[in-house]
This record gives structure tokens, sequence and C-alpha cells, in this order.
């Protein structure tokens, strides 16, 4: 049998046997070894994943643990809360741990088993063992004939593995353990290098129209580009840095779950998980007419890259530079920053706009997707009731719990974040001393590619622009007044037109028409809002001069309405019958952003980064 990489010389103290229990029950079963265990060890199962600001309770999908420290003789384990348990053990012996954990979800953040496909963080396989986490930990993968035809990708490094993955790999401390990732099954598997750093992208559930030479093509220039925009120069006192072109990376593994619906991504130091929408996959197209031009991408297949771009990005943006409130990963509870602007913020306005520096945009096509996150932000109410840096706080437990009420009382430090960081680089470059790609570049040389603070992007801002920035940043980031947004587009070449808003935006709601007309959020200061109407209410008509009518969709209103500004709307709310007097807003009360490129000379300067000081 083949075997890829070498042996350590010497085994962790601190070792992982996972293997399939039953695929059908979708179980794995994992092994713990602590070769040297305190006289009263204590295990614990984070209860979050980094990156994913919500407390998903992964032990509640740990059962059977058992602990040994020989073939015979079995030991009590005492749990102490949910997720943490004690056992008492002979420190001269090894302690072994087996347990099995359900693994049935498809998300980026948890496991998945069946007979097609298995993965796993290991947040929701590996306990950790206190007292011990910064010393080496070893994980095997043991294979098994049912699994012949399978392979494995993951960021970790092999130090015994057969040529389709399974084997021994090895992690510095739990932490880099718990951030790398691990697909399993029968996948399609691609490789590239990006400025000298190898690359692998593998896709699971990829259907035969699959273009995978263009995917890898297509993120070959994301990762090159931003390779490069990360690239440190000679410092002040003129010390030599990393090389130019550099990477903290010395290979990265893509792993993409392609589904029949779903999106999302998770970030790690190495590699990202990625789930979209199967039909957003490129697809191999039939010869162009001149034999070699690709076809134009689909607006899924973008935001597919975006994606790519958003996950990569974050190679260096949070997960080493990263808030100081995140030195060390605390996995048992929450752990609060208010920085989420920057780090999720900033990369939201970077992932698109990389994808137009590697030409896989153009300027149109890049404003659209600007447009649209201005709109979004700007129909969100919430965003005069919680600042940038509030939503940051409160990813726990608003962000990540969303329900009919989130728009009214927050606004997404994605979206709201990345149009700050629109309103510095525009400014910088307005002011001509500097751009935002150099504060993060300096930001990076600033924090050693570590720990940043709030202070340190201020102190970034001013070493290079040579003026304060602490009064945009209070009114941008802690502030709730509108961003000077226009005057910056407009500035930069973008024209912004007000176009009539949707109907729905008009009124001051969201509804779904797939069963029935249903009322799914009231948005805060409405024409909705003040007639009357609440969540889950079914419209089911309304009452005019002329007569009544029965609604199956919103834009039977004005059908039915014509001319008239007051109606009265027909609701079921809790299997009663509401009679609610509606004033139809005009037109023109509610607009929407609209941007299109009226100095394409001044808009390319931008968006190609024609201005940055490189």
């Amino acid at each position: 049998m083949k075997k890829n990489g070498s042996t350590s010389p010497a085994q962790p103290g601190i070792q992982y046997r996972i293997e399939v229990a039953d695929i059908h029950a979708h179980l794995f079963r994992v092994t713990l070894t602590v070769e040297q265990p305190a006289a009263l060890q204590r295990f614990s199962l984070p209860v979050w994943i980094p990156g994913s600001y919500l407390v998903r309770e992964f032990s509640k999908n740990l059962q059977n643990l058992q602990a040994r420290q020989s073939s015979k003789r079995t030991l009590p384990v005492q749990q102490l809360d949910k997720n943490t348990w004690d056992v008492a053990a002979n420190p001269a012996k090894p302690l072994v741990l087996r347990y099995e954990v359900y693994a049935h979800d498809a998300s980026v953040r948890t496991a998945w088993l069946d007979a097609t496909r298995g993965f796993f963080n290991g947040t929701s396989l590996c306990l950790r063992v206190h007292g011990q986490e910064d010393t080496a930990h070893a994980l095997e993968i043991a294979g098994h004939e049912s699994l012949a035809d399978w392979s494995i990708a993951t960021g970790l490094t092999a130090s015994n593995t057969t040529a389709k993955g399974f084997g021994h790999y090895i992690a510095a401390h739990y932490d880099e353990l718990v951030d790398c990732p691990v697909e399993m099954g029968k996948f399609w598997s691609g490789e590239f290098t990006a400025c000298g750093v190898p690359h692998r992208f593998v896709v699971a559930g990829a259907p035969p129209s699959f273009d995978g030479a263009r995917l890898l093509a297509d993120t070959q220039r994301i990762c090159e580009a931003e390779i490069r925009f990360w690239r440190q120069r000679t410092n002040g006192s003129g010390a030599k840095t990393l090389p130019r072109g550099a990477a903290p990376h010395k290979r990265y593994v893509f792993m993409l779950n392609a589904v029949d619906d779903g999106y999302g991504g998770l970030e790690h130091q190495n590699s990202t998980a990625l789930i979209c929408n199967r039909r957003d996959l490129p697809r191999v197209a039939a010869t162009a007419a001149n034999g070699s031009t690709p076809p134009k991408p689909s607006e899924g297949y973008i935001t597919l890259l975006g994606l790519i771009s958003h996950e990569y990005f974050h190679t260096w943006n949070v997960k080493r530079l990263r808030p100081a409130d995140f030195t060390h990963y605390q996995y048992d509870a929450e752990q609060y920053t208010r920085l989420l602007w920057f780090f999720e913020g900033f990369t939201s306005y970077y992932d698109d706009l990389l994808l137009r520096r590697t030409h896989l945009l153009d300027n149109a096509g890049y404003l659209r997707l600007l447009n649209k996150t201005i709109n979004q932000v700007m129909q969100t109410p919430g965003r005069k009731v919680q600042s940038a840096a509030e939503s940051s706080m409160d990813a726990w437990t608003k962000y990540y719990r969303q329900d009919e009420n989130t728009p009214n009382i927050t606004v997404s430090y994605y979206t709201k974040g990345a149009l700050v960081a629109l309103c510095f680089d525009l400014t910088l470059r307005t002011e001509g001393k500097t751009t935002l790609d150099e504060v993060m570049r300096e930001l990076w040389q600033r924090c050693a590619g570590g720990p940043m603070r709030e202070e340190d992007f201020a102190d970034a801002l001013q070493a290079l622009s040579g003026r304060s920035y602490a009064a945009e940043i209070a009114a941008w980031v802690h502030g709730k007044a509108e961003l000077p947004l226009k005057d910056l587009l407009t500035s930069h070449g973008v024209g912004v037109h007000e176009d009539p808003a949707q109907l729905a935006q008009r009124l001051g709601m969201r509804v779904s028409e797939s069963d029935g007309l249903i009322v799914k959020m009231v948005l805060r200061g409405g024409a909705a809002e003040q007639a009357g109407f609440s969540a889950g209410d079914e419209w089911l008509g309304l009452e005019t001069p002329e007569g009544g009518w029965r609604m199956g969709k919103l834009d039977d209103l004005l059908l039915y309405a014509g001319n008239t500004r007051t109606v009265i709307a027909l609701v079921a709310r809790d299997k009663r019958l509401l009679r609610l007097p509606l004033r139809l807003p005009a037109a023109a009360s509610t607009t929407t952003w609209r941007l299109s490129v009226e100095n394409p000379r001044t808009v390319t300067a931008w968006l190609a980064g024609a201005t940055d000081a490189t």
C-alpha cells in the first residue's frame, strides 16, 4: 500500500482515531488516547466553532462515552455540565475514551455522514483534553472496505497516509486540530499553484455538466490576486519583511459541497469549507464561435466566486490578523468582540472588489453587486437602531438568532461593515495620500499578522494618511447616522439614481407567496405597521369602494385598488378575520438606489486599484 509522508519520530501524547461506526445511522466512532492523563482528567466538547458566532451545543450529538485504563478496567465518567466530563485516572497509564457522534448536519459548521459522503469539524468530534491543549495532537482517519472508493481531503499535515488520504495526521495543538475540517467521499479533485503555493480544490455532489477546469482557473486568479494584495514590503526602517508575493500558508484546500439548495462558507487557516447550489457551478459549454471564448458566467457562479474570494481573504483577515479578543479561543462559551464590522465587513468589501481586479467582473457587474449591498442596508430600519460595532457584539444573540423583528433592531456587520470599508477607501483615495489597501497591509505589519485592536486601525489610518480619522470611526463605526455614500460615489465617477421601491418595501413588509400571501416581517415605521399588520398574518383580500377582492399575490393590491389610496385589508390571524385600514403610500415615497458608470476612467481607477501606492 502506497504511503504518503513519513512517520513522526515521537507519537503525540493526544491521539484521536476516527472511524465510521454505522454509516446508515450517521455515526462516527471516536477513540481518544491520552498517554499521560492528570489524576483528575477533564474533557469538554466545544459549544461553538470559530467563525460562526452561535452556541450550537455540539455535545447534544455525543453518545456512549466510556473510559478505560486497561483492556478490562472501565473507569467512571462524571458529567459536570452539558459539555464537560471528569475521569479519575492513574497518571502513569494511558487513558482511553471511546464514544460516538451523530453526524447529520449538512452545513459547514458541524458533521455529516451517509453512504455518499462524510465531513466533520474537530469541534464536533474531538473532545478537548484540559491542560494539554498546547501539546501535539495526532488524528487517525481509519479506512474500511466499505469506503474503498472514498478519498480524504483536509488541511492537516499528513504523517503516514495512503494514496487516498486515510491514515495518520498531525497537529501542533488543539486549536490547529479543530481548525482543519475533513472531507470524505467520492469527490472531484483538482490542483493548481498560486504564487508558488500548492492548492487543492475538491467538489462533492458535482453534476456531469460541471466544468472543473474553469473553476480551477478562476479560483487560481483569485488566490494569486489575494496573495499579492497582502504582500509585505520593506518597512520604514529598511528591514526586510516577507518576500514579494509570499503567503502565510504552505498549502491550501478548498472543500465544496454542491447541493440542490444551499449557500455558505467557513474559513480556516489553510482551508475552507463551502456549500453552493450545484446549479451555480460552471458548466462545460458548447465551443464558442471563435473556438476559445468562455461563456459569460451566470449570476450564481459569480456569487460562488465571491464566496471563494471572501473565505480565502479570511486566511489573512480574521484567521491570523484577528480581534485581540480572539487571541486565545474560549470554546466553552460565547467570545465577544466589537470588531466583526472590520473582519467580516471589510472582507465583504474586498471579496467582490477583487473579482473586479481579476477581471472576473467588469465595472458594471461590480456596481450591481455593490448596489445590492447598499439597498440591503438602506432597506433595514435597524441601521438607525444599531451601530456596526454594536452589531458585532450582538452577533451571538441577534445576527445568528434572526426572527421576524430582526430587520427592525439590527444591521448586518457584513453589509454595513462593507459600506464602512467603502467609505474609508474612497475618502482615502480622495485625499490622495494612501488607500485602504495600504492600510490593510500596514495593519498586517503592525500587528505581525496577529491580534488587533480598534486602536491599531486608527493608528494605521493616521500614520498613512497624515491625519486622525477618529471622527469618521466614531460616526461610521459607532454611530447610527447615514453614511456619506452618495457624495463619495459620485466623486469617483459613479452615478447614483433613486428609483421607486418595490411594492413590499413601500408598504414596509416582507411576504411569502408560495402558500398563500403570508406576511413574514413588518418593518418599523411603514404603512403595514401603521395599519396593524403582524408577522404571520395571511392576507386574504381587500375591500375598496367598488367592492371586495380575493388576493393571491401582493401585486394584486395595485390591480384591485386602482386609484384608491385607502383600502381595508382582510387578514386571518389565529383563525380570526380582521379588517385593517391600509393607506397606500405613493410610489415615490420610498426609493431604492441604482448605480451606473458615469465616468468610466474614474470608476476604473478606483475598482482596478490604479491609485494604490504599490
